[in-house]
């Protein structure tokens, strides 16, 4: 006999029902789920260490930079093997004094010769970190005190426009096959990365060149920013500048279809 039949006021016992799951009980449950994923995954990332500061873990920039010495290094060696190479090529090519004129020209146009006369040197720089405007002109965003890639390729086409015979930026000769490419605040030329200040040499006739700068629009508009916000641009002649021969590698690479 069932007390609870016979117990006033109390409904009868049904059946037992599912429990109902809310949508907030499911997203909290997924929350949690999520959660404990993470921490998986940065544990097995980190596998005992801090990833956040862990010194073994390089920057990109401290990469680049180990690279960029690297590359230094490698440059130097070949510089030196190609010098060795060119000696032993000297003693008996066996060819004859036209055809030794004619390499020499080839290679002046090429860039891996020295070539050396008057010319001048363009400096770029950064404008100053507390930089500001000059009366007239609105406060300067971060892109308005920076040299940019464009800044940069500006000179030198309009030193080729000026009938350069070589250009050197920094401390490596331009050939046709250089890019001058900036990524950030940084310069990157033929595997090597360089900072501000930037220094173009060219070596050619002064006034043909001075005025290729000065009838540059884009370096017009450049000068604006440096009256502007003091971006640096500084120009300095050279009675005579000897710039060294390109020494890198000059195989040309191209794209071609997939086998």
């Amino acid at each position: 006999m069932s007390n609870s039949a016979d117990t006033p006021g109390e409904p009868p016992a049904g059946p037992a029902r599912a429990p109902r799951w809310r949508p907030v009980r499911l997203l909290t449950l997924a929350v949690f789920a999520l959660a404990g994923l993470l921490f998986v995954t940065s544990f097995n990332t980190a596998k005992g260490t801090n990833i956040r500061t862990d010194a073994s873990l390089l920057r990109l920039s401290d990469l680049i930079e180990e690279r960029s010495h690297k590359n230094a290094g490698l440059d130097e060696t070949a510089a030196a093997l190609r010098g060795e190479v060119d000696s032993l090529a000297a003693r008996d090519d066996g060819s004859t004094a036209a055809e030794d004129r004619r390499l020499k020209a080839l290679e002046t146009a090429a860039g891996t010769a020295e070539v050396s006369g008057p010319g001048l040197t363009v400096t770029l720089n950064d404008a100053p970190s507390d930089a500001q405007a000059a009366p007239g002109y609105p406060e300067p965003q971060a892109n308005d005190l920076v040299i940019h890639q464009q800044d940069l390729q500006a000179v030198v086409n309009a030193l080729w426009e000026g009938g350069a015979e070589g250009i050197r930026v920094m401390d490596q000769r331009l050939i046709s096959t250089s890019a001058v490419r900036c990524v950030g605040n940084t310069l990157i030329l033929q595997g090597r990365v360089y900072s501000p200040p930037y220094r173009i040499t060219a070596v050619g006739d002064r006034g043909r060149l001075d005025k290729a700068l000065a009838d540059s629009p884009a370096l017009q508009n450049y000068q604006l920013y440096v009256k502007a916000y003091g971006l640096g641009w500084k120009v300095d002649d050279h009675k005579d500048v000897t710039l060294p021969g390109y020494t890198g590698a000059v195989d040309l690479h191209h794209a071609k279809p997939a086998a």
